[in-house]
């Protein structure tokens, strides 16, 4: 399977360490995030599904649930979590989010979740770090496949979701390295005329092709509604 941006993110019925359930029902209204791992009681899969502990109230505060998937049992599953917890310094409290069991990989084959450098002891590729962002719509927004050597920066992942929602809201886009609270960039489809009635302030940047196309605004409040901003 090929997923391509804006596409509807299919509806699988999984099982999970929160019982059997359907992945667009389990999203709800919300944004979602679904994030795959080669295997349990494995160093790097264990650092990053700590840090995802430990932003379960930012990604809460953003209106995400968060779902991981990795190739192991539910019974592996729920003992593996018991290491994540350690790991992560957070003691007294049930783990914040499902994680998928897809111990006959067909999930990550579905989603081409693969990453053929790295094989495992019978030389088949292992499963690769997947992310997939997912909008309230149930259509994929962001797709990233990172190695399965290479830890992801949920920080960044954070980052990304922040710059989605605001620019769904509003007409700008964002720069690069931007984070949330920086200026951000009027959309070059705005007209001069539209420009003024939605974003009176901005910083213009002089170049030598005299075409002024990089517009800054100070970041629209998201805590506000914005009926005549939105797309």
């Amino acid at each position: 399977m090929s997923l391509k941006l804006g596409e509807p993110f299919p509806d699988f019925s999984v099982k999970t360490t929160f019982g059997d359930m359907q992945l667009h029902e389990y999203f709800g209204d919300s944004w979602g995030i679904l994030f795959s791992h080669p295997g349990d009681f494995t160093p790097v899969c264990t650092t990053e599904l700590a840090r995802v502990v430990q932003l379960k109230d930012e990604f809460a505060s953003r209106n995400c649930k968060v779902i991981g998937l990795s190739c192991d049992s539910i019974e592996s599953h729920l003992e593996w979590t018991k290491d994540i917890k350690v790991y992560a310094e957070v003691f007294g409290e049930d783990f914040p989010f499902p994680i998928i069991a897809d111990k006959d990989w067909e999930l990550v084959v579905e989603l081409g979740m693969l990453d053929p450098d790295e094989k495992n002891d019978t030389g088949l590729p292992l499963p690769a770090r997947a992310v997939f962002i997912i909008d309230p719509k149930k259509r994929m927004r962001l797709s990233i496949l990172y190695p399965a050597t290479t830890g992801r920066n949920f920080d960044e992942i954070l980052r990304v979701l922040d710059s989605l929602q605001l620019c769904d809201k509003y007409q700008v886009a964002t720069p690069v390295d931007w984070k949330k609270g920086d200026d951000v960039m009027v959309q070059p489809s705005l007209s001069e005329e539209q420009r003024k009635k939605l974003f009176p302030s901005i910083t213009m940047q002089s170049l030598p092709s005299g075409k002024n196309y990089i517009r800054k605004t100070a970041m629209p409040d998201i805590s506000k509604s914005r009926g005549d901003c939105q797309k």
